[in-house]
């Protein structure tokens, strides 16, 4: 009980203090709001649910990175972080390609929250229908983000070039949905055993 208290003191203080420094001085105050608000939800269901409804210490873990990416990116815009920056000059990049980091991560670590609901509520007896629904989860709230990157480029043409991070490049929105697909069969192949293990000491 006492090591949970402190796993979760340091979760909070970490979300807080990324969550905190991003908002001092984003690149475009619009982009920031929309960027972090994913982040801001989820922790605030984290924080209703985790009494009832306490989550392995991988999905802690995962959601934790995934606010992580959310923040920065909304701190400098997806376009901007200046790692990536360096990282376009270090590999001969056409692109900071950031945006691409979130876009894999969004199908990593949403697969293996839908994989830990999908087990824990009992909605599949085949193994292979909830991959193929986990999969299918992981490309339609991919698909339904560029529907809201889409929305909020009709909506505000000021705070649409940050928020869709295109950066000239056509195929931006296949390519965003393709890393995806791709962080959630990787996240599936390399990690379900070991969250097999964390789901069993919940029983």
């Amino acid at each position: 009980m006492q090591n949970n208290r402190i796993a979760i003191s340091i979760w909070i203080a970490i979300f807080m203090v990324v969550f905190i420094w991003s908002g001092i001085g984003p690149k475009d105050r619009m982009t920031w709001m929309l960027e972090v608000a994913p982040a801001v939800l989820g922790f605030i269901a984290l924080v209703i649910t985790y009494k009832r409804f306490p989550l392995t210490p991988m999905l802690y873990i995962l959601i934790l990175i995934h606010s992580i990416i959310l923040i920065v990116g909304g701190h400098y815009t997806y376009a901007e972080v200046p790692l990536f920056d360096d990282m376009k000059q270090w590999f001969g990049w056409e692109r900071n390609n950031y945006d691409k980091l979130g876009h894999f991560v969004q199908g990593f670590i949403p697969a293996m929250i839908a994989r830990e609901l999908m087990i824990r509520l009992n909605v599949f007896n085949s193994a292979k229908w909830r991959t193929f629904f986990i999969i299918s989860f992981s490309l339609g709230f991919s698909a339904f983000y560029e529907l809201i990157e889409w929305w909020v480029a009709l909506l505000s043409e000021q705070a649409a070039e940050a928020f869709l991070g295109t950066q000239g490049y056509v195929w931006d929105t296949q390519s965003d949905m393709w890393w995806c697909l791709l962080g959630a069969i990787i996240a599936l192949l390399t990690l379900s055993k070991w969250h097999d293990k964390q789901l069993e000491k919940l029983k």
